[in-house]
This record gives structure tokens, sequence and C-alpha cells, in this order.
């Protein structure tokens, strides 16, 4: 979407909430076909919940559960665009190629991040050697010729292709959304998007239900799965993996929600925010994982296999 664009969505917009100012799920506007316009209007951020069952001691949490979250309370928030899903390996191989960024060191361990071309220039030997060291090929290698050997290679690429990107740092998917001319959501808006208006536990209502997001306690041999590929997640917007498949870095620094009694040490700071359950394996594939007034937080330079993200727009800015 470019500026004339953005800016024709305002004023639609402004002329729309001039008319009522109660939040409507329906807006006739055209987003571009990778984003989902979410309506001005209010959002429930965080929670009240407490551990009443000990469960932070029985699974040895250092910082109690919860606490964070705390006080449940609403927020008006601007409308917004938000991607409909996580940034793929495909569209981050773009802005890693263009911009010759260092590409997630998960390409490095598995191969994705080799060139085509590359590949296709190494001798016989070596094009064996990679495929079963570095692209865990699982065939016999040595009775295959050159071109069966890409032609697997390519496959096994196009697969991974869809996948959302991980091991990125903060820094690494705010400079993304840059590039493609977004930024990346705020926390609230996250959680509108994933919550709606009336502040839902999961996308889909208020209990867990183990078989609608990827949480990886399903026994998948691919713990990250495809965008989309769970139609079951996705919130009343029409966004989707907001609660499984990886988590998401947000824009926010990791700070206390005004009211709150609790104190963490990673406030001031120090933190930003991760929101969504990652596909995730023993007890942090619970349920309390992927509740979506969940804050997790990390060091924005900190990686992990299971943290992606993916970006949103402003459609007040000229």
């Amino acid at each position: 979407m470019n500026r004339r664009q953005v800016t024709a969505v305002a004023v639609l917009l402004g002329a729309l909430m001039a008319c009522s100012q109660e939040e409507t799920t329906t807006v006739p506007l055209a987003p571009p076909q990778d984003m989902v316009l979410i309506p001005a209007g209010s959002a429930i951020i965080g929670s009240n919940e407490v551990d009443t069952e000990g469960k932070q001691e029985e699974f040895g949490f250092r910082e109690p559960m919860y606490l964070d979250e705390h006080p449940q309370h609403s927020r008006v928030l601007d409308a917004f665009l938000i991607d409909k899903y996580e940034v793929t390996n495909a569209r981050y191989k773009q802005f890693v190629r263009e911009t010759r960024v260092k590409e997630p060191p998960p390409w490095v361990q598995n191969g994705y991040n080799v060139r085509e071309e590359k590949l296709a220039a190494f001798d016989l030997k070596t094009l064996r050697w990679a495929a079963v060291n570095y692209f865990r090929l699982d065939r016999d290698t040595t009775q295959m010729s050159q071109e069966a050997i890409l032609a697997e290679l390519a496959s096994i690429q196009a697969q991974r292709d869809p996948l959302p990107v991980t091991g990125v740092s903060w820094y690494d998917a705010a400079s993304f959304c840059r590039w493609y001319g977004r930024r990346l959501p705020t926390e609230a808006e996250w959680e509108k998007a994933a919550r709606g208006s009336e502040g839902r536990l999961y996308p889909w209502g208020d209990e867990w239900a183990l078989n609608k997001a990827n949480s990886g306690e399903l026994g998948e041999d691919e713990v990250v799965a495809a965008v989309g590929s769970y139609p079951d997640d996705r919130s009343v917007y029409g966004v989707f993996d907001l609660g499984g498949n990886v988590s998401e870095w947000v824009a926010d620094w990791y700070e206390p929600y005004e009211g709150a009694d609790y104190q963490s040490p990673f406030y001031g700071g120090v933190h930003k925010v991760i929101k969504g359950g990652g596909a995730g394996v023993g007890h942090y594939a619970l349920g309390y994982f992927f509740r979506l007034p969940r804050r997790g937080q990390a060091d924005p330079s900190a990686v992990s296999s299971d943290v992606g993200f993916r970006c949103a727009m402003s459609v007040t800015e000229p």
C-alpha cells in the first residue's frame, strides 16, 4: 500500500467514524490482500487471572503466573492494518537477498540460505554430501543423479518457503517491516487483532482446544507448520496463527500496565514483548502458554527457533 492509498483509507475511515462511534465489523474498505483491517474501537487488554492452584511452583517458573497481565483494562485504538499471516521464509528471503542482511541462523544449519545456482554448480560428490548433511535428505544419494538430487532439494526448499520465518531478533523483525513499508504491531494492536473487542482468551473462544492451533501437542513431524495450516486458529477479524505456530515480536518494551502492582525485574527498557504461543513441547505445550493475554518477553537481540513476527500499518499515517 503506497502513501496515496493510505491517505485514501484514512479519509474513508474518518467519514465512517463520523457517522458512528460504535465499532463495526463491516468496513467498506479494500486493504491489501495480505492484510486485514482492524476497525477503530475498544479492546480488552490483559487479564485479572490469578494462580490459585500453585502452578508456578509445580512447573518451576521463576516469575509468578498472570501478574504481569494485571490489571485487565480497556483501550480505544485507532483503526490499523495487520498481516493476515506471519511473515514467511520466502518473504524474508527476498529481504535478505535484496538488502544483504545476515540470514537467520537456522538457514545456515539446514541449507535454506543456499542459492539454487550454487547448488547446480556443485560437483556430484559435494552435492550428495550437502543433500545428506544440510538438507537431511532421507535417501541413498549414492544411487541418485545430479538432476534427481537437485529436484529433491528444490522440493525441500519449496516446502520451507511458506513456513513462518524464525531465528530473527526484534531488530531483524523491525528492519524487515520498515523495508516492506510497514511496522511491527503494538502489543495492544496484536491483542485486539487476536482477541476481538470482547477479549477472548483464544482466537476461537475462551476454552483451550488441543486441535485448533499448532501447539506441538499432536506430535507433528515438523513442529512449525506453513502459515494458515490451522483454519480454526483464526480471530474474529480473519487473522491467522495468533494462538499457535510461532510466537511473535511486537513493538513494545516490556513494561507494567498502568495501575499494576507487580514489578518484574525485566521492566524498564530491558526486554521486548513477545505475544502468542509457539509450537512448543513438554510443559510449554500447555494451554497456559497459548492464552492471548499472556506476555512473553526477551532481550531484543535474542533469536529463537519458535519466535517470528508479522507486520502492521497505521491507516492514519500521512
